[in-house]
């Protein structure tokens, strides 16, 4: 499998001519990390559908069965690279919950996503779509699932303390990190306000929006079911 060539620029004599140039070979797991580099690239340029195993190979310098060899084609390669993203934006989101108060603890995770966002842009645009493959190990709505489930917890501690029914933190965890998410997706491209700015105003609304929960909410329209 060749991959790359290294010139050799030293003159020759007379009429030599130059050696010919040393080519080197990838090992297979630099090969496999080239192609999810550009699988990544291309995915999240031009989408799933938009991406041919041929469009890699040549990107790559490489022939097709290449491609086929290291993932069985552009499927498993794109389930490799979603999965690698995933676990990405779920370690950063998760280790950033270090701090003690729930209002920072908010902060936090907020950043992280808007940190995860503006460092790998092309993983969040591959995730943000919706998977076209069964097989793939997951979607964005997974992602914020799991996410949710760390947040929960930390919302469990918060209603017991404030005497709310701690069994309704799920809910409450899913909607707040559904807003962080989606004003991610939004942020994505405008990228205004300045990152500081869009955490601020997400825990703003956020935290005073606990802070003046109901204990038991009561609807004040005429649809009661």
């Amino acid at each position: 499998m060749i991959d790359a060539v290294a010139t050799d620029s030293s003159s020759t004599p007379g009429n030599e001519k130059p050696r010919r140039a040393r080519r080197t070979r990838m090992t297979g797991a630099e090969r496999r990390q080239q192609l999810l580099e550009i699988g990544r690239i291309l995915f999240a340029a031009k989408g799933f559908e938009g991406t041919s195993v041929e469009e890699i190979a040549a990107k790559a310098g490489v022939s097709k069965p290449v491609v086929y060899e290291h993932f069985g084609g552009k499927e498993g390669l794109y389930a490799v690279v979603v999965d690698r993203e995933m676990r990405r934006l779920l370690d950063m989101v998760t280790g950033s919950l270090t701090a003690g108060h729930p209002r920072e603890l908010c902060e936090q995770a907020a950043f992280a996503l808007l940190d995860y966002i503006e460092e790998y842009t092309d993983g969040f645009r591959i995730l943000v779509r919706d998977s076209p493959i069964p097989q793939s190990t997951g979607t964005f709505a997974s992602l914020i699932s799991d996410i949710a489930t760390q947040v929960e917890d930390i919302l469990g501690r918060e209603f017991k303390s404030r005497g709310f029914d701690a069994k309704l933190a799920p809910l409450y965890a899913q909607a707040l990190v559904g807003m962080v998410a989606l004003t991610g997706q939004w942020w994505l491209d405008v990228r205004r306000p300045k990152k500081a700015e869009v955490a601020a105003h997400l825990v703003n609304l956020a935290w005073h929006g606990l802070d003046g929960l109901e204990p038991k909410p009561r609807l004040i329209g005429h649809r009661k079911s």
